[in-house]
């Protein structure tokens, strides 16, 4: 039985895919935990751990793969060993009507000038987007149309303002604002055989009541895993 904390605050690190989840994940907690304030600092997972392995005051962080939360683990900057929260997908999105019935081979249509990516060095969602587009046998033929975002949000940010298609997160499409998007007309899913599943990985970095309260409702409420389905994630 989860029990009430006294006032508090707990500082997360979120993966920019996270975004459109995360408000209500929080919601949530806070039914239970009421008078624990929860910071959120959102960006790309790579930057994050940067900022984490210079100091930045964070006491649990949610990414995008497993890779960087196993090299805080690894470097005894977590507590805890990194555990899967979700597995997340690609898809294309155009704010444009779009004809997907050549699926991801589309992205080399001339009519495609710029197409919005994450920076695969620090965004594993970028890092997914290649590996799609080389296993499509595409990159070369696609590469000099990138236009790149330093987070999936700033991609989607790009994807709907200054391109013509973009890679994003499945996620993204189920906030409020994206509902007018709809699915083999703005936006399809990326077929997940072209790139290693994503799982998204969680660690605690502090030993506080607050982080691990917050550590459990992700990985065990069955109201987070339903808040996760809602934005498009698989459960493992």
């Amino acid at each position: 039985m989860l029990t009430a904390l006294n006032a508090s605050e707990i500082k997360i690190a979120v993966a920019a895919n996270v975004s459109y989840a995360i408000d209500d994940l929080v919601k949530e907690f806070n039914k239970t935990y009421p008078d624990t304030e929860v910071k959120v600092t959102l960006g790309s997972s790579g930057k994050l751990t940067a900022q984490i392995f210079h100091g930045a005051p964070y006491e649990l962080f949610m990414s995008a793969n497993m890779k960087y939360p196993n090299k805080l683990y690894e470097n005894k900057m977590a507590i805890t060993r990194p555990v899967v929260y979700a597995q997340g997908s690609l898809a294309m999105l155009s704010s444009k009507n779009i004809d997907f019935s050549k699926g991801i081979n589309f992205l080399k249509d001339r009519k495609i000038k710029r197409i919005a990516v994450a920076n695969p060095k620090t965004a594993p969602y970028g890092k997914a987007a290649f590996e799609a587009f080389e296993n499509a046998k595409i990159l070369k033929d696609i590469k000099k149309k990138f236009v790149y975002g330093e987070s999936i949000s700033q991609t989607v940010s790009y994807t709907l303002t200054a391109t013509d298609i973009g890679i994003i997160a499945k996620s993204s499409l189920y906030s409020p604002k994206m509902a007018k998007f709809k699915e083999n007309v703005n936006w399809m899913e990326i077929d997940s055989k072209l790139y290693t599943p994503i799982n998204q990985g969680i660690v605690m970095l502090k030993n506080s009541k607050e982080a691990k309260a917050f550590y459990n409702f992700i990985l065990l409420s069955k109201e987070a895993k339903q808040i996760f389905e809602k934005y498009g994630y698989s459960i493992l």
